[in-house]
């Protein structure tokens, strides 16, 4: 098992979940976050700091789809291993339907 972050995550990009990581298995894009599946060590800890709950156990039927997505772009993206600031309108996104489709970049962050 391993966790990945979900489309929730993107336009918001807390970084929570970054600060409580043991083994910085987080990768930066442009406006979401995802966390690497070989690195992962299952433990849990980054799910409950999620706000927007963007963060779940592969195990989820809705998290499925987002395994490769997270393998794809962690291969891709900076490691992120410290919290920086959210972004200054994630309330405004959080909770938005197809947020995929409107808003995700390819492109990565700037990492640490």
């Amino acid at each position: 098992m391993t966790y990945i972050v979900n489309a929730n995550c993107i336009r918001c990009k807390y970084t929570d979940c970054v600060e409580v990581c043991p083994v910085d298995c987080f990768y930066e894009g442009e406006n979401m976050l995802v966390i690497h599946p070989d690195e992962c060590i299952d433990c849990g800890v980054c799910e409950p700091e999620c706000p927007p709950e963007a963060i779940l156990p592969d195990t989820e039927p809705s998290a499925e789809q987002w395994v490769e997505h997270n393998r794809k772009f962690a291969e891709e993206w900076p490691n992120l291993t410290r919290m920086i600031e959210h972004s200054a309108d994630a309330k405004q996104y959080e909770g938005m339907e197809d947020k995929f489709e409107k808003f995700f970049s390819p492109n990565p962050g700037e990492g640490n």
